[in-house]
């Protein structure tokens, strides 16, 4: 995708991290936005911030797993601006623990969220694209979907974020082949972040009162996994902007994987590896050994 200009852009997430700078990137560079997220007064505070860019904005306060609610938010694009020409199902929320803990609400959020949230936007806003690059030869379209490191590792006492970011990654790969099968007019890519400074790690803020179990205590894993992803996240030195950067980088080459610590990799070849060699799979704290036996002490200690 070479022009964006003009064009339209759809971005959940849209009221902090990467969604507010991809946002920020798309204003400056001439785009329409339709700005979601659930959090209201983020998005009121984002929405006003980009239209003072100039750009022509529409602010949808939403969940991403209400099918109907992203419905509403399509057909609203379409008919202000007709078919994006960019789309960033970016919208998601962190949960930790071992993963026989976690509850059944626990599951129908997070899978609700991460996995279903980016299922609505490719189901609901691709046939609009294939559309509009049926009919028009200029047309230039392409899908951002975020998954994490963690849909290409599994690190342990985090099992459902795992297995949602896995599964993101699997569905952008076959959105991408499916897509070269009917069109060369829109591309696809996955974004694969590592620990940025975002607001993941304070997820629970936006989760709703219906997925809430007010009479379930966190477990000891939950409440160590929530400590390490509030040290992680908050310590990391790649910025949100920079991933920002990063996507729409990537938007304009046309390139798939998209990633925020490339050295990071290496872990992603010891597990493929792994699989190749019908071997176990190796130890995640294999060269800082000291962070996996605390781990493992502090969850075998007895209260």
């Amino acid at each position: 995708m070479k022009t964006f200009k003009g064009r339209t852009a759809v971005i959940t997430g849209a009221g902090s991290g990467f969604g507010l700078e991809v946002s920020r990137i798309a204003a400056r560079e001439g785009m329409n936005l339709v700005m979601a997220d659930v959090q209201q007064d983020a998005l009121d505070r984002a929405v006003e911030e980009i239209r003072g860019l100039g750009a022509q904005v529409m602010g949808f306060r939403l969940d991403v797993s209400k099918a109907a609610e992203v419905e509403s938010m399509g057909e609203a694009t379409r008919a202000r601006f007709g078919a994006p020409h960019l789309v960033f199902n970016n919208a998601g929320v962190g949960a930790g623990g071992l993963i026989w803990e976690h509850s059944l609400k626990d599951w129908e959020w997070v899978v609700g969220v991460n996995l279903m949230g980016v299922a609505h936007g490719v189901r609901v806003f691709t046939p609009m694209m294939v559309e509009a690059a049926r009919t028009d030869p200029s047309y230039e379209g392409h899908i951002v979907n975020t998954a994490s490191m963690a849909g290409l590792l599994n690190a342990p006492n985090m099992g459902v974020y795992n297995v949602t970011k896995h599964a993101v990654v699997a569905m952008s790969e076959t959105l991408y082949q499916d897509l070269r099968l009917v069109t060369d007019q829109i591309g696809a890519s996955v974004l694969c972040p590592f620990f940025v400074p975002t607001g993941i790690h304070q997820s629970q803020r936006n989760r709703p009162a219906e997925m809430q179990e007010s009479d379930v205590r966190p477990t000891k894993s939950q409440l160590i996994a929530q400590a390490m992803s509030d040290k992680a996240v908050t310590s990391g030195k790649v910025t949100a902007a920079q991933v920002g950067q990063f996507v729409m980088d990537a938007v304009r080459e046309g390139r798939f994987y998209i990633y925020s610590h490339p050295k990071s990799l290496a872990s992603v070849q010891t597990r493929l590896e792994d699989i190749m060699l019908g071997r176990n799979p190796t130890d995640p704290f294999a060269l800082k050994p000291e962070i996996g036996q605390g781990l493992r002490q502090a969850l075998r200690a007895t209260d």
